[in-house]
């Protein structure tokens, strides 16, 4: 009998996990769909909702769920539609091992460390231990850059220059860069794998270059430019925003400020010019 008791025991919980991580979508495994409040029509999560309407041909139509505004969900394993719950009415099946009544949001993998930040008023992902929120730039950020953090505003609050999805709420990782903005880090790491270093909004240097500048100085003392190419010009300075004069190279022109060889040709010297003539 103790052993009956016993295994009834342990069937008496398995409604909970049935289908589990066997269902949802390429953004998230759950067991229920969610009925958008928007158009009122039916996705497996708020994502594949905003990819389907933004995809639309009508601009007019395109439009983006807002997340806490959903009260619907349907089971995944009984087709039954309630409200947002993690338990299921009917089947009682829990439709996402992961919920918050708060985001309306479900997900059986639960190795991606989920977490409400009641600052920021959304789930994120990583573990709540491993971030710390700040108030001024209205975000949560790795608790290993607590020391090197710099205030930014709320950078985060914007689109991603590369891909133009809002990285607040986006669901992949992103960064900020030197000069505060702030970018998937996927996409910065195409930028890099394609030698382009600056950001696509300012144009400062996306990281510390130090290393990059001492190796182009010493490529340029390497290679002496022919007689007729050594002429002065001027330079805007993308980092330190200031002017100076510089000497043509092919490699690149180096800031007299700042040091950094991320600058722009904005003029020859009047001298050059008649050096040249």
């Amino acid at each position: 009998m103790a052993d009956l008791d016993s295994s009834s025991s342990s069937l008496s919980n398995n409604p909970l996990d049935i289908g589990k991580l066997q269902n949802g979508c390429i953004h998230y495994r759950r067991r229920c769909k969610i009925r958008a409040p928007c158009c009122n029509h039916i996705f497996p999560c708020r994502h594949c909702h905003n990819e389907y309407t933004n995809a639309l041909a009508n601009p007019k139509e395109r439009h983006e769920i807002v997340r806490h505004d959903i009260k619907q969900v349907i089971c995944a394993i009984c087709s039954t539609e309630q409200q947002v719950a993690q338990i299921c009415t009917n089947c009682g099946v829990k439709m996402g091992e992961y919920f918050c009544g708060i985001c309306k949001f479900y997900d059986d993998d639960t190795s991606k460390g989920q977490f409400h930040c009641n600052d920021c008023g959304i789930c994120r992902v990583g573990g709540s231990t491993n971030f710390f929120h700040c108030e001024k730039c209205g975000s949560c950020f790795d608790v290993k850059s607590r020391g090197d953090h710099t205030c930014t505003g709320n950078f985060t609050k914007n689109h991603c220059p590369i891909c133009y999805e809002f990285i607040f709420d986006s669901i992949k990782a992103a960064t900020i860069m030197v000069c505060g903005h702030a970018i998937h880090l996927d996409c910065c790491r195409e930028l890099i794998n394609q030698d382009q270093y600056r950001c696509p909004i300012c144009s400062k240097s996306m990281s510390k270059m130090s290393s990059t500048w001492q190796r182009l100085d010493q490529e340029i003392e390497a290679t002496v430019m022919p007689e007729e190419y050594r002429y002065e010009i001027h330079i805007l300075c993308n980092d330190c925003h200031k002017t100076s004069k510089a000497f043509f190279h092919i490699f690149g022109h180096k800031c007299d400020h700042c040091k950094s060889y991320n600058t722009r040709r904005i003029g020859t010297t009047d001298d050059s010019l008649e050096r040249r003539t």
